[in-house]
Formats: structure tokens, sequence, C-alpha cells
């Protein structure tokens, strides 16, 4: 059964151009795969190339074709071979990433008789420019799907300009299918933030201010929301964990422990430090971080893994040495890179925990609450969403937090889910 907005989209999507930008879970995707593609690529007359954009191709293959092959079966939706097309309902169809600059020159020459778009906002702009001179049939079609983003973002400036587009909005009661009790955890996870008018109401919303509003509002009225009880042990299973960041040029070291909670329940900061590199060496950060070391174990009696950043291999190597010289050598193994997945996934992930309850501070991680309560969006770039890195606020704690959960990401966001 259709819901209102998916009759609505396919009575309407007769344009060049035809957007469904909305909340998560609006429906937008499920009706593309079941539906509008199959339809779309049976109905091409072969004077030009088919073509299924996404933010990545893995993205994509998830995403869209993966569910589309459960509902038609394999013999309808192929995979996709090593020149990046895949055979779908007889058709060869081009299955290619966007979020690159270099992606360009993959349908650069090409006539486009059918595109589809996942998660258009997330593109690179210049390769959405491409595409609207290469969608030059007479009949070309496009569908695409994207969440809203900030309101000078270059595809909302593309809806808005006139041309021969049809854009459906939605919120997420539009769709009926949804477990109400996960529509409601989800309202709660994004409370307060950018992402809920983003993904639950589906408006076109800046990154502005504060980030994390709600523990910010927590802070100042000191209302203990999240503070972990003092009472109350970590339960067994939980996983210790150090995020390390460097710093340097005006910034300052930072050292923050976190618990994983079991079954990734949620996250506990433990304690944090942050130390001057002003006038010192090598041998003093070493120092100061087998002094955090102690006092993580002499709190909790173990440590599963330090993640430092990434891009000081020199500073994480001495910290490895200071540890093998030391009574925790057996840490030395368990010291790695950071991760460093895009900065905006790491709010996001820290917004869901703190909306869903699922984020607790101890006192001991003073600076890391200062850090959160005090984190801000640039405002600097229109159409992007930046966090503000000026020195005016402590994103070296930050930083090391989100070392700590970042390789949980996946965990956390199935609970959420």
């Amino acid at each position: 059964m259709l819901s209102t907005k998916q009759l609505e989209y396919l009575a309407a999507c007769n344009h060049r151009w035809n957007f469904k930008i909305g909340a998560t879970g609006s429906g937008k995707s499920w009706l593309d795969y079941a539906v509008v593609i199959p339809k779309r690529l049976l109905a091409l007359r072969g004077e030009g190339a088919a073509v299924l954009l996404g933010h990545t191709q893995g993205t994509l293959s998830r995403n869209i074709l993966d569910p589309m092959r459960e509902i038609w079966g394999e013999a309808l939706v192929g995979t996709i071979s090593s020149d990046n097309t895949a055979r779908l309902f007889g058709r060869k169809v081009y299955v290619l990433g966007a979020d690159k600059r270099n992606q360009v020159a993959r349908i650069q020459g090409m006539t486009i008789e059918y595109a589809y778009g996942d998660e258009v906002t997330t593109w690179n702009e210049d390769l959405f420019q491409m595409l609207k001179t290469r969608l030059r049939c007479a009949h070309s079609h496009f569908d695409g799907t994207a969440n809203p983003a900030d309101p000078h973002h270059w595809l909302k400036k593309f809806i808005d300009s006139g041309a021969d587009i049809f854009c459906q909005t939605s919120t997420i009661d539009d769709n009926p299918t949804l477990d109400p009790t996960f529509v409601a955890q989800l309202k709660q996870e994004l409370a307060g933030t950018v992402y809920y008018n983003r993904f639950i109401l589906g408006q076109w919303c800046a990154a502005e201010g504060i980030i994390y509003r709600i523990f910010a509002d927590s802070q100042a009225a000191h209302d203990g929301r999240f503070l972990w009880p003092r009472d109350k042990p970590l339960p067994a299973g939980t996983r210790v964990q150090i995020g390390v960041d460097f710093g340097g040029n005006g910034s300052q070291h930072a050292f923050v422990a976190v618990g994983i909670l079991p079954a990734a329940a949620g996250v506990v900061a433990l304690c944090s430090d942050r130390v001057d590199p002003k006038g010192t060496d090598t041998a003093f950060l070493a120092g100061k971080f087998l002094d955090f070391v102690r006092q993580v174990f002499a709190g909790w009696g173990e440590i599963h893994a330090v993640y430092c950043d990434s891009a000081e291999q020199v500073l994480k190597n001495s910290l490895r040495s200071a540890l093998l010289a030391s009574r925790f050598s057996w840490l030395a193994a368990r010291v790695g890179n950071s991760k460093k997945i895009p900065i905006n996934d790491r709010i996001r992930l820290t917004c869901i925990l703190m909306g869903g309850g699922r984020f607790w501070v101890m006192p001991g991680a003073a600076s890391l609450a200062e850090a959160l309560s005090t984190a801000l969006w640039s405002g600097q770039t229109p159409g992007q969403d930046q966090r503000l890195d000026d020195g005016t606020t402590d994103i070296d704690t930050l930083d090391a937090f989100e070392y700590t959960i970042e390789r949980e990401r996946a965990r956390l966001l199935r609970l959420a889910a």
C-alpha cells in the first residue's frame, strides 16, 4: 500500500528534474527502488545512457541496489561489475559515486537518458553541474532524493531556480508504516539540534550557534541530567578507551577516557585532561600521558585501547615507547590511530547519544563537559556545516573524545535505530 505522499509523487514526477527532499524514514527511497527506477528503466528508448549516482558506490548499493534486489530478485537486479555497470531490468546501467570532483570525468561526454540520484546533498557540486549538461535527450528524466541541508546549499538554489523541476517535501510523520515508538525515540534523540529540523521536519536549516544545545542547557542549569550516578559502578563488560589529540600552534594536548557500555548501550565520559605544550618536549608529554593512564587504570582496572591523532605518528610512537618502559607495557600493543571519520558524522553520533539518554559524564571529565558545552557551529561558509575551529573553543578535547567513539559508530547507531 502506497502512502499519500508516494502516490502524489508518482502522479507528478513527469518533469525533467524530480526530487523528494525530506525527513529520514519518510519513504523516499523505498518508492524509488520498488517502483520509480524499474518503471524509468523499462521505458528507456535507447537514446542515451542510464546512470545511478550516490554519495559513494557503496552507499548507493546499500541504500538502493540491495533492497531493490530483495524485492525484484537477482535475475532482474544484477551486481556491479568491474566496469562500474550493472544489469537492471535488462538494461545496462552505470553505478557511480558522486562525492568527489574526480568523478566528473566519468559522465563527461555522456548523453544520459535517465539518471537517478541518492543523497544528492552529499554530492560534489561540480558533478551535479556536469550532469545538468548530460541530461540532454528530449525525454530525459532525473529522480533524486536527499535530506535537506543548509538553506544556502547549491541544491536548494537549483531547486528554487525555476527550471523544469518537481520537488516534493516530507516529514517523518508522512510515512504511516513507521513504528510510532521508533519515531518517538528518533524525535527525542535529535531534539534541540539542527538534525531535528532536517531529519524529522524535513526543513532546510542552517547549522548555527551551540552544537550540543541540550547538553549546554543542562550544564548551565546544573540539573544533573547527564551525570553518571556517583554510587553506580560501570557494568561488567564496559570497554574503557582513551583518546589522545596532540596540540600545537596555540592548541593543547588532550586526553579523554570513556567507557563504552556493553552492547553499545551508551557512552560514559570517565575523565579528561588538557596539557599545554608550550615550552615542553615529547618526554614531558609522555610523562603526562602516563599520569593519565595511571589515573584511568586506578579508577577502572582496565584499558582496552588508546586511539591517537593519526596525523602525528612521531608523538604516538613516543607514547608507545613510554608505555613499554613502564608497568603498563601491555598497553603499548593497544595504541592505534584515530579513524578520523568526517567531523559531522561524529557530531551527529554525539547528538543522538545525548538526545537518546545514552551519554553521561563523570566529574573527572570536566574539561570534556566544558568543551561540549561551548562547541559552536562556524557559520562562516554559507551552505556548509562546519564546526568553529579558530582557537576560541576546545577542539582538541572534542577530537580526543570523538576518537574514542568513532570506531563504535555503527554499533551505537544500530542500537539507536
